[in-house]
């Protein structure tokens, strides 16, 4: 009987886990899907585009630019929600240093998540809208506190889980988002070594925290 608890126990956070990390990547894709029918007015037609007209690829380009923004900045919200239940969930255990710790560490990369958010927006003619720009702050900033007062009053192992692992789903939807925008601008060496920069800053922080306990 142990034994078959166990094992029910591990079947039911593996299909938490994969479910998580599915509906973190396949509902952005579907989202953005959605989304995409309704952000590029019906004037900017493949037509219109390849005639020539300068002012209709401005228009396109500023489109998917604001487009692409939006979804990477849904995708860190996602991401930074699971930050916030842990931060939660290490104050309500008692472990005050460790939620601190967690608050610096998540913070300090957090800040960096905004390069990410107007990467996409740098190669505008016009300067982007500020409150364009404070409404995805807000979308992939805001879901940190959300998670923080959820996780404080709530714990539950399983619900970590499968946040974390929309999570996961999300950080892959995003990944690949910003990797194809970023081919656009530069070469593949350049995307290549901030990678590796970002993997390695990553993985820094990562062990600091692991080192401290976490």
């Amino acid at each position: 009987m142990p034994f078959l608890l166990a094992a029910s126990d591990a079947i039911l956070t593996i299909i938490t886990m994969f479910g998580g990390i599915a509906v973190g990547l396949i509902g952005l894709v579907l989202y953005e899907t959605k989304m995409t029918g309704k952000s590029i007015p019906e004037i900017l037609s493949l037509e219109n585009i390849k005639a020539g007209d300068d002012h209709l690829k401005q228009l396109f380009h500023e489109s998917n630019a604001y487009k692409i923004a939006t979804m990477i900045a849904i995708g860190i919200g996602a991401h930074n929600f699971s930050e916030g239940l842990a931060v939660g969930q290490s104050y309500v255990a008692g472990e005050i240093g460790l939620a601190v710790l967690l608050i610096i560490g998540f913070g300090a990369h957090n800040t960096t998540e905004g390069f990410g958010i107007a990467g996409p927006l740098s190669g505008l003619i016009n300067r982007p809208r500020i409150r364009f720009l404070l409404m995805t702050g807000l979308i992939g900033g805001g879901p940190t506190f959300i998670g923080t007062i959820l996780g404080s009053i709530w714990n539950s192992n399983l619900a970590f889980i499968l946040f974390l692992s929309i999570a996961g789903g999300a950080l892959v939807y995003v990944s690949m988002l910003m990797y194809n925008a970023g081919r656009k601008y530069t070469t593949n060496l350049v995307m290549m070594v901030g990678i590796l920069i970002g993997l390695c800053a990553g993985f820094l922080t990562d062990l600091i925290i692991s080192l401290s306990g976490a």
